[in-house]
């Protein structure tokens, strides 16, 4: 299953980077760098999430039914003239609900590494949300998922978490630095230069993005 980093590389990514930078004012390099990190974070938080039964079962009911991927398929009409306040205000509690009160922990962080204003990085998550529940609704049903234990494996597979070819993954060591399934506490720390190890998630992201 092709991850959610390659879907960032195919033509939907950059017709979702382009539309979200002309929806934000911001450059589509800033914009797909702050996607890059962003969303493997999102999707790891709501894997987390979906381990339980009853997040498994949320997440399920919201992809069948407002999240059934449909908001993909007139891209162009969704940016044109400007994105719908709704489904800004339908980002905004999307994010409320996987990253609970470390919204701003993430959004201050991914805003230091990028070089973005952190009110800017809400603005851009808080349309690109929708998008990315509109992609797990899409993969859903391409699947044919019916009931809620698919969902995690859903998401592990496009997180890349499922590889065979090594012991932890790129995105594992990029999302959880210290091993301990602190995913948000890690982005925060190590790219805000927290006392979190060396060498991983900073290291990581520099190599990625540059410093900044």
């Amino acid at each position: 299953m092709s991850g959610i980093l390659d879907l960032l590389g195919s033509d939907l990514g950059k017709t979702i980077i382009s539309g979200v930078s002309g929806q934000t004012g911001q450059s589509k390099s800033k914009t797909g760098s702050v996607l890059t990190m962003a969303l493997p974070v999102l999707m790891q938080a709501m894997k987390k999430n979906a381990g339980t039964s009853q997040g498994a079962q949320g997440l399920m009911s919201a992809l069948g039914d407002k999240h059934d991927g449909s908001i993909l398929d007139d891209l162009s009409g969704l940016f044109s003239g400007g994105v719908d306040d709704n489904i800004i205000n339908d980002g905004e509690k999307i994010l409320g609900h996987v990253l609970g009160n470390k919204q701003d922990l993430l959004t201050n962080a991914l805003g230091q590494k990028a070089g973005v204003d952190s009110s800017a990085v809400s603005q851009i998550l808080k349309v690109a949300a929708p998008l990315l529940m509109g992609v797990l609704g899409k993969k859903s049903r391409e699947q044919n998922l019916s009931n809620a234990s698919g969902i995690e494996g859903l998401l592990g597979g496009l997180l890349g978490t499922n590889s065979k070819d090594s012991e932890q993954s790129f995105l594992e060591s990029l999302l959880d630095a210290d091993g301990d399934g602190s995913v948000i506490d890690d982005v925060a720390g190590m790219v805000l230069g927290g006392k979190k190890k060396k060498g991983g998630l900073g290291g990581l992201l520099g190599g990625l993005f540059g410093s900044k």
